[in-house]
């Protein structure tokens, strides 16, 4: 089991036993808008991390974004076994170059 997979883990827990005081739980009960609002904050915030040049900054963005985009997932009933699986196979198809087509400008 990868990181993504154990934070997918811990979330659907939060779900299924809500713990008081948990930030987790705090976005379930606000509901899908409210994460849709985080994860598009935590994405600007990696863009603008990503134009700055600070790494450590950067990296604490993304896992800002990681977490809201795992809750977003849970809260849709999408399992992490199926992105997982997606970037599967998207991974088999690294390295097979589309073939661009070629316009004739002069005709």
């Amino acid at each position: 089991m990868n990181e993504i997979e154990a934070l997918y883990q811990v979330v659907e827990d939060r779900k299924t036993n809500p713990i008081e005081g948990s930030y987790t739980c705090y976005l379930f009960e606000k509901g899908l808008d409210k994460i849709l609002k985080k994860v598009g904050e935590e994405c600007a915030e990696t863009i603008i991390e990503a134009k700055n040049g600070d790494n450590e900054a950067l990296k604490n963005e993304i896992c800002d974004l990681l977490y809201h985009l795992v809750v977003m997932m849970s809260v849709r009933g999408l399992p992490v076994e199926d992105v997982m699986a997606e970037m599967e196979e998207r991974a088999k198809k690294i390295g097979n170059a589309k073939v661009r087509k070629t316009v004739d400008h002069n005709t």
